[in-house]
């Protein structure tokens, strides 16, 4: 089961571009949370101390308890994170209300371990499609993530969905014939074909063609003198 994180936050009034500026300055993140049995209420939160929460995950779609300030503690899902594009810092959060009795929705991580024989025995690559799973389960029961043995494969090997054991109580929405590792043959690069033999090595050179009707020089002087 993947672990529940314990988050503060406070309610938030200012509302737009300007707003989330100046919470983002005084060391804050805009956050909203919304569900089907509650209304979307803007929130805000301490940017050092999410950092530090999220540091302890595998990923960002974690479970939290979310406790708001003024009211009660609320589960729910880490639904979207928005990062700075050049600092690459958080600067806003989604929250997905969940109920415990209510099966949810979500992606986790896939993880591969072992080494496989194909790149053990035959210097091949493995190549990971899929990186998360769709998934859907109720809250106890998501996991962190999901672990995969590769060390079987070999080249031309290939596990599917279908093949991968899923924690009890989880179902995933991917298709299962869609294909998560692959263990391909090394890339060969292929060389570079030799000359010819007999090819030119050097630029041919060519004479200058005399123009049509024109005599040689020589030819016109013997004429010339046989005459006299």
């Amino acid at each position: 089961m993947a672990k529940t994180l314990n988050l503060k936050a406070e309610p938030r009034g200012g509302i737009g571009t300007v707003a989330s500026k100046a919470i983002r300055k005084a060391g804050k993140v805009p956050a909203i949370i919304y569900g089907r049995h509650q209304e979307p209420q803007a929130l805000q939160l301490d940017a050092h101390a999410l950092q530090l929460a999220l540091r302890k995950s595998t990923g960002e779609h974690v479970l939290v308890n979310l406790e708001i300030e003024g009211g009660r503690s609320t589960l729910a899902l880490v639904q979207d994170v928005q990062h700075d594009p050049v600092k690459r810092h958080i600067v806003h959060l989604d929250f997905h209300a969940l109920k415990e009795d209510e099966k949810m929705h979500t992606t986790v991580p896939v993880l591969g371990f072992g080494e496989p024989a194909g790149v053990k025995s035959a210097g091949g690559l493995l190549e990971q499609i899929i990186r998360a799973l769709d998934v859907e389960c109720l809250p106890k029961d998501l996991p962190d993530s999901i672990t995969v043995d590769v060390a079987a494969l070999n080249i031309g090997d290939s596990i599917h969905v279908n093949q991968i054991s899923l924690p009890e109580g989880v179902i995933t929405r991917n298709s299962p014939e869609a294909i998560v590792f692959h263990c391909v043959a090394p890339t060969v690069e292929a060389e570079p074909e030799p000359a010819a033999e007999g090819a030119p090595t050097e630029p041919e050179v060519l004479k200058e063609k005399k123009p049509e009707g024109e005599a040689p020089a020589a030819e016109g002087k013997d004429s010339k003198d046989s005459k006299k």
